[in-house]
């Protein structure tokens, strides 16, 4: 994503004078379907009983906020600008690997991919031939599982210490939207298109981190990928599904 005005004026009202010198107020960003995001009237998570349940440190400044936060973890705000530095992150992250989990099974019956399900994919490694990311040992050609470990510590180390220092954002920029170079397609360029192009952002990377911890349980307790369990529901959605699979963990008497 990209950062093209801070986020407090993403959300407030911007004055903007005319070329009569009058002076007009912007709208609060919505969506397409005219719900706001910001601001004391946006959508919150009781909807319509919301009242008396958002605490008051939660004003609807940065996106994603639904009033929501019974456990009183950003009270502080640091530790609020904090956790919402940590979701935003996790959140990339989760829809890289969301994306990168169900890619190979869609793809299998086209290209030639030796092993589409995501874990068993790793698990190559410990063959005897190694791990040929897309199936060509030409390419890359992973032997030593400590090797590999090894090399991702030392660059994901030297990546995030490089973010936290600053990172590639520069001076003056916000390290979550730097924007510029960061924002070849010029999608923060309109600023209320960019205020809900960021709430559209997290509430999609907190779906990603749901659905990959969905696809881990699955893992564990099916064995298969997750088209593979979705193909196997829709065949038969009395025999499989997530019911029927608890009951085999059930203790006999």
């Amino acid at each position: 994503m990209a950062f093209a005005l801070a986020s407090r004026k993403a959300l407030t009202v911007v004055a903007k004078a005319s070329k009569k010198g009058t002076v007009k107020a912007s709208k609060p960003a919505k969506t397409s379907s005219g719900t706001e995001f910001y601001g004391p009237n946006r959508a919150k998570w009781l909807g319509p009983w919301s009242e008396g349940s958002t605490p008051a440190y939660l004003t609807g400044e940065f996106p994603g906020d639904y009033g929501w936060d019974t456990a009183g973890l950003s009270a502080d705000p640091e530790t609020f600008r904090r956790y919402r530095a940590l979701e935003l992150i996790h959140a990339r992250w989760a829809l890289l690997g969301a994306l990168g989990i169900v890619t190979p099974e869609l793809l299998k019956d086209s290209f030639p991919i030796k092993e589409p399900v995501w874990f068993k994919a790793g698990a190559q490694i410990f063959s005897d031939g190694g791990l040929d990311y897309l199936g060509n040992p030409n390419l890359v050609h992973a032997q030593s599982i400590i090797a590999t470990l090894a090399i991702q510590v030392i660059l994901m180390g030297a990546i995030e210490g490089y973010r936290v220092n600053g990172g590639p954002a520069g001076e003056g920029l916000d390290p979550l939207y730097p924007g510029e170079a960061f924002d070849p397609l010029g999608l923060a360029d309109d600023p209320d298109t960019f205020a809900e192009l960021k709430v559209k952002e997290i509430k999609n990377g907190r779906l990603a981190m749901f659905s990959n911890f969905g696809f881990f349980v699955q893992a564990i307790v099916t064995g298969k990928g997750p088209i593979q369990n979705l193909s196997d529901h829709l065949a038969d959605p009395g025999k499989n599904n997530a019911f029927a699979y608890a009951t085999k963990f059930t203790p006999g008497l």
